[in-house]
């Protein structure tokens, strides 16, 4: 596989909370420079990328991030303003308590309002496997594909563990066909990413494909 097919389907991530504008706009610009998905980035930088590099980047963003329990009104807040600073895509975690919890009315609600309120944008939802059994993880692949949401994605990358190929194959057995997948956390090689995309990933959410790509150049 090229290394531009793996680079296209990269979610540029950046979301250490000591992360700086400068650490952003050096981010977006390798982003543009290699030709990657999106860059993925905090809430409060999304305005600022938005002015300075208008289209040039689709910008991803993260909601009700890394642990998922803010409110559902908060996290519907979160959403409208991030695609209002200029977010194309969204990244939600959800409640993960009250999946263990068994309240999956009240999870797949939740889905359902931040669906609503991302109409027209690409809507990731995180469902963090390193914390779920195999019961809820089949479960979470059940509520999204009835929702609606465009992805199924693994992981914050803040958790216990990142994406496992084994999470992946069991998210295509589930998933709807309409649901897309995508692996983030721990993602650090190309041959993990190759892997990842040849079990069906669409996006992969990683800085350490870039950073490759300019290891090689030199």
């Amino acid at each position: 596989m090229e290394l531009q097919e793996i680079l296209s389907k990269v979610d540029h991530t950046l979301l250490k909370p000591t992360a700086t504008i400068k650490e952003i706009e050096d981010l977006v610009e390798d982003a543009i420079k290699y030709n990657t998905a999106s860059v993925c980035i905090p809430p409060c930088y999304v305005s600022d990328v938005k002015k300075k590099y208008g289209d040039s980047v689709k910008i991803c963003t993260v909601i009700g991030f890394p642990n998922g329990y803010n409110s559902t009104k908060v996290k519907v807040y979160e959403a409208k303003q991030a695609i209002k600073d200029g977010a194309d895509e969204i990244d939600m975690v959800i409640n993960i308590g009250d999946l263990k919890a068994k309240k999956y009315t009240k999870v797949k609600n939740e889905i359902k309002k931040l669906r609503q309120a991302t109409e027209g944008k690409i809507l990731k939802v995180i469902i963090e496997t390193c914390l779920l059994n195999e019961r809820e993880k089949i479960k979470m692949c059940k509520i999204i594909s009835e929702v609606g949401a465009d992805y199924i994605k693994t992981s914050t990358g803040f958790s216990t563990e990142g994406a496992t190929f084994s999470d992946i194959k069991l998210f295509r057995q589930y998933i709807s066909k309409d649901v897309k997948m995508k692996a983030a956390g721990g993602i650090s090689s190309i041959e993990d990413a190759e892997e990842f995309i040849n079990l069906g990933c669409d996006r992969l959410g990683t800085s350490r494909i870039v950073k490759i790509a300019k290891e090689l150049e030199k």
